[in-house]
């Protein structure tokens, strides 16, 4: 009996777009703390505590800010994170993720 023989033509691409980085954006409101949003900056963005503090008054006095911009995996998880410890704690603070 004859064995066939196959070949296999393996074609690399290498014109893959690299990921989209996505805006993660802290909207202000009426009832989450001041201490709440410096927190979760320091411990889920790794904010410093004073450039922290200046982020957190900057969402405060103008409603919203950017505070970091990931690939959108990153952030999504990132931004699931700082809801669920918000929640937690009962804060309706609001996180939109936006294409950079």
């Amino acid at each position: 009996m004859e064995q066939e023989k196959t070949s296999v033509t393996i074609k690399s691409v290498l014109d893959l777009d690299a990921p989209k980085d996505y805006q993660i954006i802290y909207l202000n409101d009426d009832v989450t703390t001041f201490e709440f949003v410096t927190d979760s900056l320091i411990k889920i963005f790794d904010y410093e505590e004073q450039p922290a503090q200046d982020k957190a008054t900057q969402i405060n006095d103008t409603g919203s800010s950017v505070v970091a911009v990931l690939p959108f995996e990153i952030a999504e998880q990132k931004g699931v994170e700082v809801l669920v410890a918000a929640r937690n704690l009962g804060y309706p603070l609001e996180v939109r993720l936006e294409q950079n």
